[in-house]
């Protein structure tokens, strides 16, 4: 391996296709060297032996108030038969209560839809907003 020469013919104006490698190996271990020495100093902690609580939050439960419209339009709370002024005065005092009630609204499918809708708009505007269509699921057909 000729790094050099004296004479001026060819032979020393051909490219030299090797790489020198020494320097970066040099680099590769001083790099070693500073991560081996740097790497327990990144992972220094203090122990500590942190109390340990067990609290869960008390989270009540809101109830749920059954309102539920047969085919003829007759409206019903939690089973019972009631008029359609009695159940906005419900639904006020209900809308009151904290943690605000759900509202389970069952309806015959044969009920028109505008009493559906009197009922949701009466749920509304008492400020009861977590309502909730109940049904029974058809049979899977064939």
């Amino acid at each position: 391996m000729a790094f050099g020469g004296f004479d001026s013919g060819q032979g020393g104006a051909r490219p030299m296709a090797e790489i020198n490698m020494i320097p970066l190996i040099d680099v590769m271990l001083v790099l070693l060297v500073i991560f081996i020495i740097t790497a327990p100093l990144l992972t220094h902690a203090v122990k500590l032996e942190l109390p340990r609580a067990s609290s869960t939050p008390n989270l009540q439960q809101p109830d749920n108030l059954q309102i539920a419209i047969d085919g003829a339009g007759r409206l019903f709370w939690n089973g019972e038969a009631v008029e359609r002024a009695t159940l906005r005065e419900r639904l006020a005092a209900a809308g009151r209560r904290q943690p605000q009630p759900e509202v389970h609204l069952r309806a015959d499918k044969t009920t028109p839809y505008e009493t559906v809708a009197r009922v949701l708009a009466d749920c509304a505007g008492a400020g009861l907003t977590r309502i909730g269509f109940v049904s029974d699921p058809e049979e899977v057909r064939r």
